[in-house]
């Protein structure tokens, strides 16, 4: 992690607008969710995100729990970044972290960066303490990424075996 950011790249086999409709499209990030944490999409949720949307998502880390996200940079078809955060009081304990994914075509397809931005959350110094659970996020962005680029290329659906190895 340099500084207070964490990213990740990958080359995908796909041009970087069909890469970019699924990471636009909240109730699909639960077939690219390489962390497991994901529970899907809160039901308000717009169709496409745009700058400034904010959408809701299930999460589970040991217990259930909701977020609320709003997305802080949006560049069609080349970056889209999202603030989360919980809802309610604890926001002001945990709140913070920006998911951001860049997109450079190539010969081949789209380079996708995915950063883990923890410059204004409020736990970054617990968060790299010891590189502990920057090790984790490190290993769950490659594993995003990968069934990002297997989505993509595959226009898989749910069920399809798209990271049912989450080990």
């Amino acid at each position: 992690m340099k500084g207070y950011v964490l990213s990740v790249e990958r080359e995908v086999a796909a041009p970087p607008q069909a890469v970019f409709a699924i990471l636009a499209d909240v109730s699909r990030h639960h077939l690219i969710d390489g962390s497991g944490m994901l529970q899907g999409a809160d039901e308000k949720t717009p169709q496409h995100l745009a700058m400034g949307t904010t959408f809701g998502m299930g999460m589970k880390m040991l217990v259930s729990y909701s977020t609320v996200n709003r997305v802080v940079e949006f560049e069609e078809g080349r970056r889209i970044a999202w603030k989360t955060g919980p809802t309610g009081s604890m926001g002001r304990w945990v709140a913070g972290r920006v998911w951001r994914y860049e997109l450079s075509p190539t010969e081949a397809g789209t380079l996708v960066r995915e950063s883990w931005d923890i410059t204004d959350d409020h736990q970054r110094a617990l968060l790299k303490l010891g590189g502990i659970y920057s090790g984790k996020v490190r290993r769950d962005m490659q594993r995003t990424l990968e069934r990002l680029s297997r989505l993509v290329t595959s226009d898989g659906v749910p069920g399809d075996g798209i990271g049912d190895d989450r080990t």
